[in-house]
């Protein structure tokens, strides 16, 4: 895995988020532990998008950044054992890795994607980068998946916070 921080120096992420933030395994796995439930999956949109010129720099061919390149994206809230969510998510699939039997990640609906990344491996080749933004940590991996490029950024919410921060007595 490489990884990188984009935030400011000062402005690390807590300890008790790190496991969370650099986990290469199944972020899915390690919710449905801490919750004892399986993880739910709201939908906030799904379709088509065009990628941006920092998504395609992640995703695409150097000699393709600046064409139009469509994808399809998933974003969602990701809930464990609360009615607040835990996790803003959202992915992003090339529409040329959607071949073969990846188009099924088109059709995951309320599915979690880590039942389908990491149903055959416990860790896949990725390049993180962590950083801070309006809404919390939040964690962007580009996935190498049986040789095709996705992209899934994971915003860890102040309920999830709440939940895994240390509370002192």
């Amino acid at each position: 895995m490489s990884l990188s921080f984009t935030s400011r120096a000062d402005n690390q992420p807590p300890d008790y988020l790190l496991p969370w933030l650099n986990t290469d395994g199944s972020l899915t796995a390690m919710i449905e532990a801490l919750s004892g439930q399986p993880l739910r999956v709201e939908r906030r949109f799904e379709g088509y998008r065009a990628l941006t010129f920092a998504e395609k720099k992640q995703l695409c061919p150097q000699g393709t950044w600046h064409q139009p390149q469509l994808a399809w994206v998933r974003e969602s809230y990701l809930y464990g054992d609360a009615d607040t969510p835990w996790v803003a998510a959202k992915s992003i699939f090339p529409l040329p890795s959607l071949q073969g039997d990846a188009k099924r990640l088109q059709h995951l609906k309320g599915v979690p994607i880590g039942y389908v990344l990491f149903k055959n491996k416990r860790e896949l080749p990725n390049q993180r980068n962590i950083c801070l933004i309006d809404l919390g940590w939040q964690r962007q991996t580009r996935y190498d998946w049986y040789g095709r490029k996705l992209l899934i950024s994971e915003t860890f919410l102040e309920a999830f916070i709440n939940r895994v921060r240390p509370h002192s007595d």
